[in-house]
């Protein structure tokens, strides 16, 4: 395969990219600071979100509804982004770093994970926590909602894989699946998670130079 689009404007490392639902833009996330919104079919920037003051490591499109971005940073918040708007419509600030995050399917919710080892669920209207998943050992590294939206796949430094149960009525106890066998390292890499198209299968990266599957 050949590469067809070269995307210029970061100052820094891009540490995660994704495509709006609709895959007419691409959303970035950098260490310089900003949150980038890139046109798929003339590959120019067409956004620039810079509010947050210190490295972005994540960033993640709603699935519905009207065209969001969450981001996470090392300032310790999480912003809100609506992209046919100017600014961050809504900041979340926690105490720790932030290196994870993800929207709920109906784009209600947003889920956040940092150097704390926590999952917090955030209730977007009220701004405030609403759930808190323990489980994880070390800092998270990366999330992602399955293709059905129920449940929440979560990577840590650990060296854990996590699967939460996400729907509204489930158990008490929501880690339903626990995945081992891939490595983080010293290097502290924010290693990624991911569902196969049809949730049967997830993947993580691995600092052994692996790719991890499993079903």
């Amino acid at each position: 395969c050949k590469n067809f689009m070269v995307m210029r404007g970061h100052k820094n490392a891009v540490l995660d990219l994704h495509w709006t639902a609709d895959g007419s833009q691409i959303i970035s996330a950098s260490p310089d600071k900003t949150v980038r919104a890139w046109d798929v079919d003339t590959g120019k920037q067409i956004k620039k979100m810079a509010e947050h003051s210190s490295f972005v490591n994540s960033c993640c499109p709603s699935r519905r509804g009207p065209p969001l971005v969450v981001s996470g940073s090392d300032d310790g918040t999480s912003k809100l982004w609506d992209l046919r708007q100017k600014g961050a419509i809504q900041t979340f600030p926690d105490k720790y770093q932030i290196t994870a995050v993800s929207f709920s399917d109906a784009s209600d919710k947003i889920f956040t994970g940092g150097i704390d080892n926590d999952v917090k669920v955030w209730d977007i209207r009220k701004g405030e926590v609403t759930m808190t998943l323990e489980g994880h050992q070390d800092m998270i590294t990366s999330m992602q909602l399955s293709p059905d939206g129920s449940y929440l796949l979560t990577n840590g430094m650990d060296n854990k894989l996590c699967i939460w149960d996400m729907r509204p009525y489930a158990p008490q106890n929501r880690c339903v699946k626990i995945f081992e066998g891939h490595q983080h390292n010293f290097e502290k890499n924010l290693l990624k998670c991911s569902w196969s198209p049809d949730g049967s299968k997830v993947t993580a990266g691995s600092a052994d130079r692996m790719v991890y599957i499993w079903d």
